[in-house]
């Protein structure tokens, strides 16, 4: 919030910290800071912008902060699970507002990208952002309702960070999360609604040695038991955050029915 009101450049400079506050700025930051106490809203949503995989967004309740841990891998290209070089089209599902779509382009070059989601205003969002960065003729933004869209394309990776917090859970979160869409959180009684439509349809949307990359966050456990054949790879993540699955084609061939 600081850096937003001082209208520094990202990444910021150790410099930056030697600054003194001119009385507006002062005021201005003290402000934000008493709205972000007083009506709880997510800090990006306040400022207008935040950063993913190193790429600045625009983020308004249209879609989720963005925030997940995928970015990491993005920033990696997929490696070890995939050779970039072999990457042409990459899917991300539940988009939102492009985060992880944009941030797919801008790391696999070569590669051309396709984001879904059911929400008009989530897509308008990720519009916007792919107007900003540039992106437009490499990413194609599709409303769908999962892969009830996509017809009959092949990708040789599916990412996605789709809703997963089931209904007790959701009762539980901390205020913050109420400013976000809900339609982009809940997943049914057990959050686990939409991870049963991509297990059961990726595996025919995928090219033969593409995988599919899957973020389901706290239901980490409740999935390991609902497919315990499934040979999940869970991931580690430098920076912090987790339950991230890897699957490939022949495996989701293999085991889902």
């Amino acid at each position: 919030m600081l850096w937003s009101v001082l209208r520094l450049p990202w990444p910021v400079t150790a410099a930056a910290y030697r600054r003194r506050l001119r009385p507006a700025q002062r005021a201005a930051y003290e402000a934000l800071l008493e709205l972000r106490i007083s009506t709880r809203l997510p800090a990006a949503y306040l400022t207008g912008e935040t950063f993913f995989a190193g790429l600045p967004m625009r983020s308004d309740p249209r879609a989720l902060v963005p925030r997940s841990p995928l970015a990491e891998l993005i920033e990696r290209q997929f490696r070890p699970w995939i050779d970039p070089a072999r990457v042409r089209r990459v899917l991300d599902l539940c988009t939102g507002g492009g985060c992880i779509a944009l941030a797919c382009a801008h790391h696999l070059p070569d590669a051309r990208i396709e984001g879904t989601d059911i929400s008009r205003p989530a897509l308008e969002l990720a519009r916007e952002n792919r107007r900003r960065l540039g992106l437009s003729r490499r990413v194609r933004l599709t409303e769908s309702d999962h892969f009830s869209a996509l017809e009959e394309r092949r990708y040789d990776i599916i990412v996605s960070n789709p809703p997963y917090v089931g209904a007790r859970e959701l009762r539980s979160l901390p205020p913050e999360y109420g400013h976000e869409p809900r339609l982009a959180l809940a997943s049914g009684r057990d959050g686990l609604d939409s991870v049963r439509v991509i297990l059961r349809e990726a595996a025919r949307h995928l090219n033969p040695g593409g995988i599919l990359v899957v973020e389901v966050g706290n239901t980490e456990t409740r999935v390991r038991r609902r497919w315990p054949r499934l040979p999940f790879v869970w991931l580690d993540f430098e920076r912090g955050g987790g339950g991230v699955f890897v699957l490939t084609r022949e495996q989701l061939t293999t085991h889902v029915r």
